[in-house]
């Protein structure tokens, strides 16, 4: 099976191939567009600004090649939110992939219990699509972010941090979470075989 990671101006890519290594499958990083369309599964992670990634995205056409791939493509973090339709983040246009807004996490009034970002273990629950299994429900992953995915109909998880949000998402082709499975431990692992059988 070939599968190729998205190589482009963003963090974390390479922790996502070392968590591939640990299932014993070896990923090409490359943004590379024929090496892209000719793989068997496709993964798009990231950790960044938003507009800032979008610009290099469209620079090189990588925008428009995501959009197009018809084989599974799963996207982490960033690469969840850059997959939505608009992003707080830099006023940002997205891939729109999945027809809901990134907005940013804000401190409820009179209130200082969160801490901003939202950062560390959380549960999934309401787990559906593929890319989970039942044993997912209430289990704890790990999370980065400051913006978050509105809860929409493509929503095949959630999380409940100050709002519920999406913490994973299913259309089509395309698959997203925006916990860091290759940070995740034993569930993460879970998450990612999961997504290497669909």
């Amino acid at each position: 099976m070939k599968i190729a990671v998205i190589k482009y101006n963003a963090g974390n890519i390479m922790s996502v191939d070392y968590a591939l290594q640990r299932l014993g499958v070896h990923a090409i990083v490359t943004q590379d567009h024929e090496l892209i369309r000719s793989a068997d599964k496709v993964i798009f992670p990231g950790v960044g600004e938003a507009s800032t990634t979008m610009r290099y995205l469209k620079k090189h056409g990588l925008d428009k090649l995501i959009c197009e791939l018809r084989q599974p493509v799963l996207g982490i973090c960033l690469g969840l939110q850059l997959m939505c339709r608009h992003s707080e983040e830099g006023d940002t246009d997205c891939l729109g992939i999945f027809d809901t807004d990134v907005l940013k996490f804000r401190q409820p009034e009179k209130s200082d219990r969160y801490k901003i970002p939202h950062m560390g273990w959380n549960s999934i629950n309401k787990v559906r699509s593929p890319l989970f299994t039942a044993e997912h429900e209430g289990k704890y992953v790990y999370f980065v972010h400051s913006y978050y995915a509105s809860v929409c109909q493509a929503t095949a998880a959630e999380t409940n941090y100050i709002v519920p949000f999406s913490a994973g998402l299913h259309r089509d082709n395309f698959y997203a979470t925006q916990f860091h499975p290759e940070k995740s431990g034993i569930i993460g692992a879970s998450i990612l075989e999961n997504f290497l059988k669909i």
